[in-house]
């Protein structure tokens, strides 16, 4: 995604326009080389509180939420790159993900109007990190894969959600990808 003469990105790229999708986009392209943006606890916790998941804060031996979040990644992508390309998957890994125990508690609060809430174990980084699995689930069930796409730059490995009006979004981003083609077709054009 970057070229060699910029430095790499700090944090994630959160451009899919779906949170599942840009859970797949932490691990990028840097000059071809895999850029892993997952290489701690941490991270993960970080990149969970900059995208929206503010799951409770649980405790976990050393390196535990960052290989369930990394096995978590791994499956989905399979199963999203199987049901773009129309082929079948296992739900297996998934599916461990999900067997979380969750309830439903109805707040109420004096000042305001009642709401349901899930609640959720959270013992085990793999039920820590179940509503992005639901998440995950609700994509392969309900998602449009007609408008998930991967990046059409040849580098790069991004995925998105094609929300635009005429559903024609080509790449990642216009700023990193869409440039660097329009530069390198006006360069072709230059020399020939």
């Amino acid at each position: 995604m970057t070229t060699a003469a910029s430095s790499p990105p700090l944090e994630p790229f959160v451009l899919a326009d779906h949170p599942v999708l840009d859970m797949l986009n932490t691990l990028a392209a840097l000059d071809g080389a895999p850029l892993e943006f997952w290489r701690s606890d941490e991270d993960v916790q970080a990149w969970l509180e900059r995208t929206g998941w503010e799951p409770p804060t649980a405790h976990f031996a050393r390196g535990e939420l960052l290989q369930a979040a990394l096995t978590l990644r791994e499956a989905v992508r399979g199963l999203v790159e199987q049901r773009k390309a129309g082929g079948q998957g296992s739900p297996d890994v998934l599916n461990r993900f999900l067997a979380a125990p969750s309830h439903l508690r109805l707040d109420w609060p004096a000042s305001g109007e009642p709401r349901l809430e899930k609640v959720r174990a959270s013992a085990t980084a793999e039920q820590y990190l179940a509503p992005l699995a639901e998440a995950a689930a609700q994509l392969l069930v309900d998602g449009d894969f007609n408008l998930v796409r991967e990046c059409e730059h040849p580098d790069c490995v991004l995925w998105f959600y094609d929300r635009t009006k005429s559903h024609r979004r080509r790449w990642c981003s216009m700023a990193l990808c869409g440039n660097r083609h329009k530069v390198a077709e006006f360069r072709k054009r230059k020399q020939q």
